[in-house]
């Protein structure tokens, strides 16, 4: 299988919506094997955002928008960081630790950076400059349980670090369902600097969202389907010009 660092689906469709989905795959390039994990690792969110590369094409074709979707794992490098940030490449992730990523150098990281995250991150600048003012809608997933924590009571998070508006607009949307548990910059904070958003979306001032889907929810087709249909309109809706 030729291995590509970046999937775009619904190329020609109208500019005004970009949708990225940073950890949508659990692959590696030739090359690298399996970083000397067992391959169940490779089934787990420390690989990659359970569910979201289905969500993902789902909402495309609901919304008639292009999407990036990351075409390798977080285990071998993260899309979602800076290339400064020292959790950029992970030495151990969720008490799992990634024997391929112990001695990684300057040189590698490199390597990785020219191979899989500056193609994807490249892809998006592209997309963005299609059109004065697109919408960036990035799609994620989280476990229900992390690190022996207490179970993460939210169905869907809502982060955001610039655009309050839409993200106040689309939880209030969410919220309508009484069933629902919203969370607000839950179960990450939003805003980080030098993830995927803050690098190509805020210092354009472009409106944008990050939802966080429970993994459970989503991993399957049936899951990933229904949300889509739920998601799409109240995007669309949140987005819409106030």
């Amino acid at each position: 299988m030729t291995f590509i660092p970046v999937e775009t689906v619904n190329p020609d469709a109208p500019p005004g919506l970009l949708i990225i989905a940073d950890h949508a795959a659990a692959d590696l390039p030739p090359g690298y094997g399996d970083l000397g994990l067992d391959p169940g690792a490779f089934e787990r969110h420390i690989a990659y955002d359970i569910g979201t590369a289905g969500l993902t094409r789902a909402l495309s074709a609901r919304l008639n928008a292009t999407a990036l979707l990351a075409g390798f794992s977080r285990l071998l490098i993260d899309p979602n960081r800076g290339e400064d940030d020292p959790t950029l490449v992970m030495k151990i992730s969720d008490g799992a630790i990634i024997p391929g990523n112990r001695r990684v150098d300057t040189v590698e990281t490199e390597r990785r950076l020219d191979l899989c995250y500056r193609p994807y991150h490249a892809a998006i600048e592209a997309q963005i400059a299609r059109t004065p003012r697109p919408a960036v809608l990035s799609v994620h997933s989280f476990t229900p349980q992390l690190q022996g924590r207490p179970p993460r009571p939210w169905h869907v998070g809502v982060l955001w670090g610039s655009d309050e508006g839409s993200a106040r607009r689309f939880m209030a949307l969410l919220r309508r369902d009484p069933d629902l548990c919203v969370g607000e910059n839950e179960p990450y904070l939003g805003g980080n600097p030098g993830e995927t958003l803050d690098q190509h979306v805020f210092h354009r001032g472009l409106p944008n969202l990050l939802i966080e889907l429970r993994n459970d929810l989503i991993a399957d087709e049936a899951g990933q389907i229904a949300w889509a249909d739920r998601l799409a309109p109240l995007i669309r809706e949140a987005f819409a010009p106030a």
